[in-house]
């Protein structure tokens, strides 16, 4: 059987298996990896997005001031599926078509897993859109000053903190260091709880409008004499954002300076974070945060200094950000009971010792029909060496010596002589006894690329991540497995 990519093929644990925090060189990775998931930038026509919106419905609006604005922001959904955030500009805010499409196209261009990339316009009439992408998860605004549960986690506020310098950085790099009105409304939360910085703040609310809309007490001094914005003054709005996750208010920034330079900085701090923050850490924010505040722009640190300051200060990095967050993963409901086989069940207990005697006494009949063709040079001499290789392997597999099973595994995997899924499903349980879960769900990948359906592959995926923490991946593994098996059962 032909390989194809799946739900649950390299895609995408290549897009899953990433730490939580990455560093800026990994970032820069994923994103040039990842570019070819997000669509490409496209000129929507006004009815489409007018349809998308319900035809600009005010139940569907999502910006801050609602109708009031002179710009809003829509929620949408296209036909195609894909869930949208389109901004209707007020329609004398770009008269110059083409300006408007060289701007919205610039913007276009970026991707980046800390943005909510931009994916389209339309310039239509005197019309003039954005289209990004739909974030689900409402903006920090909300998440910290209108927490309606349970306060946003110190280790969560420093995520948010390194995640919009990585933003900043990437768009300084690729010439887009302008962002106007950096703002907690400006920061919005996607369907995995990350942070990403909305693109609509990389264009101004029209070509000659204002940078900053919010309170005069916090704009940049340098704009308010100069009426201009400089990479500079973003990184002083980045300051006022710090101030915002320290203290969990909107405090001018003034105001915190003083508490600052009075070394009162502990009366900074977010009352409900007490006794959930090392002294160190806080004492290292709040530096950084003067350090983006001060008066004279060049004083101020850039983007690239700031990520490094931000780094080793992350705390729980493997966990997840919608666990922080305390949101519901759009996977975390499961509606039906899953019709499991035996060895199904086995998965989802992740009995390993189960697992183990189920695989072992089923041998290699689910590699029959999985093309092998060798020349007679190939049988005549690498052959046997790789026959052996899976020999040894099968003896120690048997005798639950996993450590050499592996070894075996991989010598005959490495002969490239012959395919076989099941070697990959055993060497998969072999690294699992071995408590290396990342290497486990490389082997159960490949065991189903090899062979696209076959639900033993995904059960073990399921097992895989389980116990790696990723609790609604593994559901939809196994839901996948059940439909493999039922498809299999009819057949």
């Amino acid at each position: 059987m032909g390989a194809r990519c799946s739900k649950f093929s390299f895609c995408w644990f290549h897009s899953h298996l990433k730490p939580s925090v990455l560093e800026s060189s990994d970032l820069e990775n994923a994103n040039k990896n990842d570019r070819n998931l997000w669509p490409s930038f496209t000129q929507f026509s006004f009815e489409r997005l007018k349809a998308a919106t319900g035809g600009f419905s005010s139940e569907n609006i999502v910006s801050e001031h609602g109708e009031k604005a002179p710009n809003v922001v829509y929620k949408g959904k296209l036909d195609n599926g894909r869930w949208i955030a389109v901004k209707r500009f007020n329609k004398l805010a770009w008269p110059d078509s083409r300006q408007f499409l060289e701007e919205a196209r610039s913007v276009g261009n970026l991707r980046s897993e800390r943005l909510a990339n931009l994916i389209g316009c339309c310039c239509e009439g005197e019309e003039r859109l954005l289209v990004a992408e739909f974030m689900a998860n409402e903006t920090l605004a909300k998440h910290l000053f209108h927490w309606e549960t349970h306060p946003m986690k110190w280790a969560m506020r420093l995520r948010v903190a390194l995640y919009l310098a990585q933003a900043l950085e990437y768009c300084s790099a690729r010439g887009r260091a302008l962002y106007h009105d950096l703002n907690a409304y400006r920061v919005l939360f996607d369907q995995d709880g990350n942070p990403r910085l909305s693109c609509f703040g990389l264009m101004k609310n029209s070509r000659d409008g204002k940078s900053y809309s919010t309170n005069l007490a916090f704009t940049p001094p340098e704009y308010l004499r100069t009426g201009r914005v400089t990479p500079e003054s973003v990184v002083y709005s980045y300051g006022t954002l710090l101030l915002d996750l320290l203290s969990g208010k909107h405090i001018p920034p003034s105001h915190a300076l003083d508490l600052i330079r009075g070394k009162n900085f502990l009366m900074l701090m977010d009352s409900a974070l007490e006794g959930h923050f090392s002294n160190d850490d806080g004492t290292e924010l709040v530096r950084l945060a003067s350090r983006c505040l001060q008066y004279e722009a060049r004083e101020r640190p850039n983007a690239k200094s700031l990520v490094t300051a931000l780094l080793p200060l992350q705390k729980d990095s493997e966990v997840l950000s919608y666990v922080l967050m305390g949101i519901e993963h759009e996977n975390a409901s499961s509606t039906e009971p899953l019709s499991l086989t035996p060895f199904g069940e086995a998965c989802l207990r992740k009995d390993l010792t189960a697992i183990h005697e189920m695989l072992d006494k089923n041998g290699y009949k689910d590699d029959e029909g999985i093309a092998n063709e060798l020349s007679f040079q190939m049988w005549t001499s690498q052959m046997q060496e790789t026959l052996n290789s899976k020999k040894h392997g099968d003896t120690a597999f048997r005798a639950r010596d996993f450590a050499t099973a592996i070894d075996c595994y991989t010598q005959f995997i490495d002969g490239g002589t012959m395919v076989s899924p099941t070697v990959y499903a055993r060497r998969c349980l072999s690294y699992l006894m071995g408590e290396m879960g990342q290497e486990a769900l490389g082997d159960a990948m490949q065991a189903q690329a090899i062979s696209p359906e076959w639900a033993t592959a995904l059960y073990l995926q399921a097992t895989c991540l389980f116990s790696l923490g990723m609790e609604n991946e593994a559901q939809e593994a196994l839901k996948e497995g059940t439909k493999f098996e039922a498809k299999k059962n009819k057949n």
